[in-house]
């Protein structure tokens, strides 16, 4: 909470919630540049973990902190959903299956709300995920429906954007980047399968039915049938699973690929006409390209996890036991920063990508206790930096070397800030629960 609070102070603009992207507590300035919705996110994802870690420490008995604090975090919350509309716009996308006018969140904030540019590669996939995410857990901590409706809403933008084309008499499979974009990835894949669980176990035993686009035997022709929401999501969620599983694991390593490449990276998207209509041309990727990011191993982890604690098929859990055992061992290097202590690559944006590792590490621990030394690590780093290293409520960006000694190359990233609190929130619910 400590961390929450001091973040939002400093990298928040009160008035309007614009997010600064950097702040140095050192200098106590911030940078003018505004975090892209992704960076936004993750205020809302801290957020989220301290509503959960005071639900978890109330259930098991102790309400003192939820009392106090609860209804302080779920205020928070509505007001940071509310300010990410300057973040929102409306567009017109042909896909693989229709064309539709479709309301989504852009990369960059604009200057009113409503008023982002949406188009092409102007929003992707992924952000509108890490969003489904969050928005859905915030409903489970929150009962409020308005944040369900659109996270289901975002849910049904991405999964229009899976190729259904077909190759060979079979779907290609994957979701691109973005709607400008031919590349897929797997952080445009991985971080859609739990939330596609979360959304059928929500429907199950439910009669609501949804529509399914898809393209028929012929390769042509584009056609749809009736579904339960139940079924469906639990279709798309192992369709998106094995889809990342068959095509962006690494054999030797055993973790995931960042993408598969093609003879067109981005923009100018091409279209097929069929019976007058135009839809998106598919386009076929061979390049499987690096490095191996930790987060995208993170979500596959909590992806098997939650398709097993659904499903109970054995597929599942092979694969977050062998996937924990090879992520831990290719990203987390012992005693070689400090003795005794877990080093994890910092670089880039590695500190809010190991932070989804580590909840993938947490939601494969009930079922595989494996993850409880890769979970360990997370805590021992987080301890190491707060005890050594805390300044003006906030941790620095290597929580194992420190704070700079030159003041003015203190900058730290909010999202980072972000993603270290949702950690110990997390973990502080780990630990009740365990």
């Amino acid at each position: 909470m400590e961390l929450v609070d001091n973040a939002i102070v400093h990298y928040f603009n009160e008035s309007d919630m614009a997010m600064s992207r950097y702040y140095n507590p050192y200098t106590d300035a911030k940078s003018s540049e505004i975090g892209s919705i992704w960076m936004y996110t993750s205020s809302i994802e801290a957020v989220n973990a301290v509503m959960k870690a005071l639900n978890a420490a109330k259930e098991a008995g102790d309400a003192s902190l939820y009392n106090q604090h609860y209804e302080k975090y779920k205020a928070l919350m509505a007001k940071l959903v509310d300010k990410m509309a300057y973040y929102k716009g409306t567009f017109t996308l042909q896909s693989f299956t229709q064309t539709r006018e479709w309301s989504v969140y852009a990369v960059n904030r604009a200057s009113a709300p409503g008023g982002a540019d949406v188009a092409g590669v102007m929003n992707v996939y992924d952000d509108q995920m890490w969003l489904v995410r969050e928005l859905i857990e915030a409903y489970e901590l929150t009962g409020n429906k308005s944040y369900f409706d659109e996270a289901e809403y975002l849910a049904e933008y991405v999964l229009d954007g899976w190729d259904c084309t077909l190759k060979d008499g079979k779907e290609r499979g994957g979701i691109t980047w973005g709607p400008g974009y031919y590349s897929k990835h797997s952080c445009s894949n991985g971080p859609m399968v739990s939330p596609c669980v979360w959304l059928a176990e929500h429907y199950k035993g439910k009669d609501d039915t949804t529509t399914w686009r898809y393209i028929a035997e012929d390769g042509r022709t584009r056609t749809s049938e009736t579904m339960k929401k139940y079924d469906y999501y639990l279709m798309f969620a192992k369709k998106i699973y094995h889809w990342q599983k068959d095509n962006l694991l690494y054999e030797d390593s055993g973790v995931y690929a960042d993408n598969l490449n093609g003879p067109v990276i981005g923009g100018n998207i091409q279209y097929d006409e069929i019976d007058g209509q135009y839809y998106r041309k598919p386009s076929d990727l061979k390049d499987l390209c690096g490095p191996a990011i930790s987060y995208n191993s993170g979500t596959m982890l909590s992806g098997a996890a939650d398709l097993y604690r659904v499903t109970g098929e054995k597929v599942y859990f092979d694969d977050m036991k062998a996937l924990t055992d090879n992520s831990f061992r290719y990203f987390a290097k012992l005693g070689e920063t400090k003795p005794g202590l877990y080093t994890y690559a910092i670089n880039g944006f590695n500190n809010w990508f190991n932070g989804v590792l580590m909840r993938g590490y947490v939601d494969v621990y009930p079922f595989y206790n494996g993850a409880a030394e890769p979970v360990d690590s997370f805590q021992m780093n987080l301890d190491y930096a707060y005890e050594n290293y805390i300044y003006e409520g906030m941790l620095p960006h290597s929580l194992l070397v420190g704070w700079n000694t030159d003041r003015s190359k203190n900058n730290v990233e909010g999202m980072f800030e972000f993603a270290f609190a949702a950690e110990y929130a997390l973990l502080s619910a780990y630990l009740t629960q365990n």
